[in-house]
């Protein structure tokens, strides 16, 4: 079965393959991803962009390699109170037009960070700034920084995938 993921960040990739693979174990993955559009800006900030982002993503990916599934992950920002949190949404499409959204955990983000992601930045140039790294958002990302790699974006990201894969392992619950 052929899966393609809007992006070609690998530590995305890896993400969708662990989960495709854990979700359905007997069957014979093939995941690769391509570059598309998200549609919305280069840092969402609120879920309801960041999913309309990732949805666009399965679905340009989906229609570009005539895949099964396609896979749209999109890292998102979301401020609850005086709070801010950082998660990545994920959506599945597939061929017969079933959608399942799914999320990594919010992870609380220091107020700094929360003030240089609303002035503009990117969340992995906030990250390459206050943690000293280079192209962070392609290795442990906020996530695996905050959580000196206890949870890194790859596994936080499989999770996202498995949840939003949740909704293909009862799709009769979604037809009531």
């Amino acid at each position: 079965m052929k899966v393609v993921v809007g992006s070609k960040n690998p530590v995305k990739i890896e993400a969708v393959r662990l989960a495709f693979q854990t979700v359905w174990p007997k069957t014979n993955w093939n995941v690769s991803g391509i570059d598309v559009a998200s549609g919305v800006s280069h840092q969402p900030m609120s879920s309801d962009e960041a999913i309309r982002g990732a949805e666009n993503r399965a679905r340009n990916a989906m229609a570009q390699a005539d895949a099964d599934y396609g896979v749209g992950m999109e890292g998102g920002f979301q401020r609850v109170g005086e709070h801010g949190f950082s998660m990545g949404w994920t959506v599945v499409a597939d061929r017969r037009g079933n959608t399942g959204i799914g999320a990594s955990l919010h992870t609380l983000m220091p107020p700094q960070m929360v003030g240089m992601l609303e002035s503009g930045m990117e969340l992995g140039a906030v990250d390459d700034k206050m943690f000293g790294r280079t192209n962070s958002k392609q290795g442990e990302g906020f996530i695996g920084l905050m959580t000196n790699g206890l949870i890194t974006r790859t596994t936080a990201y499989r999770d996202g995938v498995i949840a939003a894969l949740s909704r293909f392992l009862h799709l009769e619950l979604f037809d009531i």
